[in-house]
């Protein structure tokens, strides 16, 4: 049984990840279009090259994180040594020097793929360390519904503070203000990630104590036919998430027409991602958790499709819609990690070879693939709406509205599809647990 107290500092991990994981998803492209300079097209493909990188070096990392032993374990240590230089490049990140055009896209290139190598080292650690703190197949769904309260709770003090401490730091100088806004939040985050190192302990041994060749454990991952199923569904996911996200600032300044509305905007998405992870737990108890994360796509689709039809000035009721939208997916989320770590256990049944921290890089893998390309299609759409900053256009108002509400949409019926092909349930997670601990004994 893990404490409360356990849950609650492996939940600040999250927060602190969240910190740049939800700036980077909801301001990045707004930073680098409306305060950097640089173009949509350009943004949209820079965010799609830097994850091409990602294809080495997650699973790299993942394979690394699991050769390593430490008297603190495979997983905890990387919360140590990396909390700092993760903080470094956060702040880098969202800093502009004057530079010349082709200079500002050279310096936005390379710092956000260091920022991304970054998040990969210390996030693939932390993610593969929710999988070995217990067994259990529910208690794993409990672990990682308190990660994503604490992880949706960084995300809402990103939407409720970000945008007022840009302003209170830039005094007029929004480069500035969200350099000096990035520090903050830089070094809360880092006194996070030691607070999660501090309290939390991996209780799931390797299946062997000699590291599995990197080679092997590549061929016995390939083995892993569910594994592949989440990495589908990892991608189609976080490609509609994440451009709904992208685009709400815009949705909300060019569609609606209430630019001082923004933060309320994104933060009653944000308070409905809270509740919706809260509620993950009690529900994962009480029904099957495959049928209930497919009940939540196509509940969420529903809601980006009524969405589609909310007049321009009804206010109020865009506001509700996004609240909700924010409740029933991110409410899939803590089930969607908590199948990851059944897949390791699937995965060493069926092979042999237990590989938290590949398993969990391969999905982290394909989830950031999605995040790539949900923020490369809302710059490529903008651009081929014709979008120009602080200008209102029609076509551009519509072209939002669309890849705000119907694209989403359709990636949750897809993900909703896709899960068909997923059978680890309850009962087969029970007997496979069962066996492995007969094996190990």
């Amino acid at each position: 049984m893990v404490s409360s107290r356990e849950k609650i500092a492996y939940g600040l991990g999250d927060t602190a990840s969240n910190f740049i994981f939800q700036t980077v998803m909801l301001f990045l492209t707004f930073y680098y279009t409306d305060i950097v300079g640089l173009s949509p097209a350009a943004v949209g493909s820079m965010f799609l090259i830097v994850r091409i990188f990602d294809a080495v070096t997650d699973p790299m990392m993942g394979a690394l994180a699991d050769r390593t032993r430490t008297r603190w374990g495979s997983y905890r240590p990387y919360l140590l040594w990396l909390a700092l230089p993760f903080a470094i490049c956060s702040v880098i990140a969202f800093t502009s020097p004057p530079l010349p055009e082709t200079g500002k896209f050279a310096y936005a290139f390379g710092t956000y793929a260091l920022l991304m190598l970054m998040y990969t080292a210390i996030n693939i650690p932390y993610s593969a360390l929710g999988g070995v703190m217990s067994a259990d197949a529910n208690e794993r769904v409990s672990i990682q519904s308190y990660r994503f309260v604490f992880a949706m709770g960084g995300g809402l003090i990103v939407t409720l503070f970000m945008l007022p401490l840009v302003e209170y730091f830039g005094q007029g100088d929004d480069a500035a203000g969200y350099q000096g806004a990035m520090i903050l939040m830089s070094v809360i985050g880092m006194v996070l990630f030691l607070l999660c190192f501090l309290g939390t302990r991996e209780r799931v041994k390797p299946s062997n104590e000699v590291a599995v060749p990197y080679t092997q454990q590549l061929k016995a991952l390939w083995q892993n036919d569910q594994c592949r199923v989440l990495c589908v569904v990892a991608v189609v996911l976080l490609t509609g998430m994440v451009l709904r996200n992208t685009l709400a600032i815009y949705y909300v300044k060019y569609v609606l027409q209430r630019p001082d509305d923004v933060t309320l905007f994104v933060t009653a998405g944000m308070i409905g991602s809270i509740i919706g992870c809260a509620l993950a737990n009690p529900a994962a108890r009480r029904f099957c958790k495959i049928k209930v994360y497919t009940f939540l796509q196509i509940a969420s689709a529903v809601i980006c499709i009524l969405n589609y039809f909310v007049p321009a000035d009804a206010w109020l009721l865009a506001v509700s819609l996004h609240f909700l939208w924010g409740l029933l997916l991110q409410m899939a989320t803590p089930l969607l990690w908590a199948k990851i770590a059944d897949v390791v256990d699937y995965g060493e049944h069926k092979t042999g070879v237990r590989m938290t921290g590949v398993t969990y890089s391969t999905v982290v893998f394909f989830i950031k693939v999605g995040l790539a390309l949900g923020g490369a299609m809302a710059g490529w759409l903008l651009a081929f709406y014709g979008y120009e900053a602080n200008v209102l256009s029609e076509r551009v108002s519509a072209g939002i509205v669309i890849s705000f509400c119907i694209l989403p949409a359709i990636a949750s019926l897809g993900v909703a599809i896709i899960m068909r092909w997923y059978t680890l349930d309850n009962n087969k997670i029970d007997a496979i647990q069962q066996q492995l601990s007969l094996q190990r004994q």
